[in-house]
């Protein structure tokens, strides 16, 4: 969370974000973003490749909010 204040990403309380920090119950903690890569299970090629391109998606579909948004502020 930004700041460590306990207002959660862009004010929305604590434990609306993805789970990637400290304060995320360790979901996504050393990433994976909460798919379990952190947990120190060995993944086939296949798998990893899969967890991957879903992490890219997620990502990519982030991106796409913000910039909408920033877009709607901007006018």
């Amino acid at each position: 969370m930004p700041r460590f204040n306990g207002t959660g990403p862009l004010g929305q309380g604590s434990g609306t974000g993805r789970g990637l920090g400290p304060c995320g119950a360790g979901m996504g903690w050393a990433g994976g973003a909460g798919r379990g890569l952190g947990w120190r299970r060995f993944y086939s090629k296949k798998e990893e490749t899969e967890i991957l391109e879903d992490e890219i998606k997620d990502l990519e579909e982030e991106l796409k909010g913000a910039k909408e948004r920033l877009s709607e502020l901007r006018g």
